[in-house]
């Protein structure tokens, strides 16, 4: 069975009650009965972190390399922007990342549209709210059956 660490930072912990015009009504604790149905549904387990600190969610990559996850759904928030700590842990790391973002980036404010963490992803998936994990999870799985 594959095993996926679904990962998210700062702020996404608010998920729901901050700014729901443009990260939606929908907790974190709804993604995760959503994934639920979609571990069974894709014979998969998937594990759930979420930090607003840096250093934490580098262990959390660094460990997921050594217990040995397929591989990490990662919403980085803000950190996507400037966090070069992350992106390096991201680099040393042999597990596949998908970096998702709930809003789409690329229509906001200027700085957001920036990601140092996408060049040492797999994949970027942007602007569908919570679906757009559903979307990674899919993805993360035909990536690793394709061996890529």
């Amino acid at each position: 069975m594959m095993k996926i660490l679904l990962l998210n930072g700062p702020n996404l912990n608010l998920l729901g009650q901050r700014e729901p015009n443009i990260y939606g009504k929908n907790s974190l604790e709804e993604l995760q009965k959503r994934f639920a149905k979609l571990e069974e549904e894709y014979n998969v387990k998937v594990d759930f972190f979420q930090s607003n600190h840096e250093g934490v969610l580098i262990d959390q990559l660094h460990e997921a390399s050594m217990t040995k996850y397929n591989g990490i759904i990662f919403n980085p928030g803000a950190f996507t922007h400037y966090s070069y700590a992350i992106r390096d842990a991201i680099a040393a790391i042999d597990v596949p990342v998908i970096e998702v973002h709930i809003s789409n980036v690329h229509t906001r404010e200027a700085f957001r549209r920036e990601s140092v963490i996408s060049p040492v992803s797999v994949g970027q998936i942007v602007g569908f709210g919570l679906y757009g994990y559903e979307l990674a999870l899919k993805a993360m799985i035909e990536y690793i059956l394709r061996g890529e």
